[in-house]
């Protein structure tokens, strides 16, 4: 693989990757990851710390991503900022907890997990009815804590921003209607995506083996081939949100993430199927 190859593969999936996260409030993690770590497979990089690289390089990714977001839902008036930053400051504990955890844990272990909970969230977003809340919203602060420190160490683990996770928390457990959930999700994945970047740059600090241009589990290549298209596509996938209905989005994208899932828990191979 070409160095231009790689560029050009990675400036789409940024692309792809920062409309999915303005249109539907998810961090783009589940297209973002699987790329990643196919193309440092194919340049040689150590599967194990592979997946770590995607995983840290995804939560720096989606740092700037989910702020460009945030800033354009806050435009549309669906940002509850308190709330926001009461869950992302709790998310940013729990992601940096949840990062050094998976430093710890063998590569074929987190790519099974990601690719199992990749599957999962295809099914819940092809599956999911829409969620509406006519209640007022959940006023409690420890519960905003605990979501928060919980999504956070999930996210740290599997290196996703969060928000697939968070959107339906936010709208059956803490009664947000959906637009603010989705516009509130983009403030707590800026704080759970710092916390666990700064976790996996901290944790492969001196580990041999690591793509040139990194720190630690981040690569600074792949982040700036990623980000180049994906903050732009943030906001555009934003604007598309509140003017049209996402439905069939929503299953295309279901589509992609289950093919992603099932790809790194290995069923093709498995099957022996060349896809």
């Amino acid at each position: 693989m070409t160095i231009l190859t790689e560029v050009i593969i990675l400036l789409i999936t940024g692309a792809a990757v920062g409309f999915a996260s303005g249109m539907l409030g998810v961090g783009g993690c589940f297209i973002m990851v699987p790329v990643q770590y196919w193309i440092l497979q194919k340049l040689g990089v150590d599967p194990t710390i592979a997946i770590r690289v995607a995983f840290g390089t995804n939560l720096m990714v989606v740092l700037p991503t989910s702020i460009s977001g945030a800033i354009t839902h806050n435009r549309k008036g669906a940002v509850r900022w308190k709330q926001g930053i009461l869950l992302g400051i709790s998310a940013f504990a729990g992601s940096f907890l949840g990062a050094y955890i998976a430093s710890k844990t063998p590569g074929a272990v987190l790519t099974k997990v990601f690719g199992i909970a990749v599957v999962l969230g295809a099914i819940r977003m092809a599956t999911a009815k829409p969620m509406k809340q006519e209640k007022e919203i959940v006023d409690n602060v420890w519960t905003y804590i605990i979501c928060g420190v919980l999504l956070g160490i999930v996210s740290g683990i599997i290196g996703i921003g969060g928000g697939v996770l968070m959107v339906p928390v936010m709208v059956l457990a803490l009664r947000f209607k959906m637009h603010e959930a989705i516009g509130t999700s983009m403030v707590m994945m800026a704080f759970s995506a710092l916390g666990g970047a700064i976790s996996y740059m901290v944790n492969g600090l001196g580990i041999a083996g690591l793509p040139p241009y990194s720190t630690g589990y981040v690569n600074w290549v792949q982040f700036g081939a990623l980000a180049a298209t994906s903050i732009p596509f943030a906001a555009i996938g934003s604007l598309v949100s509140h003017k049209v209905p996402a439905k069939q989005l929503k299953l295309l994208f279901a589509i992609v993430f289950l093919y992603m899932g099932l790809k790194m828990i290995g069923v093709f191979q498995w099957l022996h199927l060349p896809i």
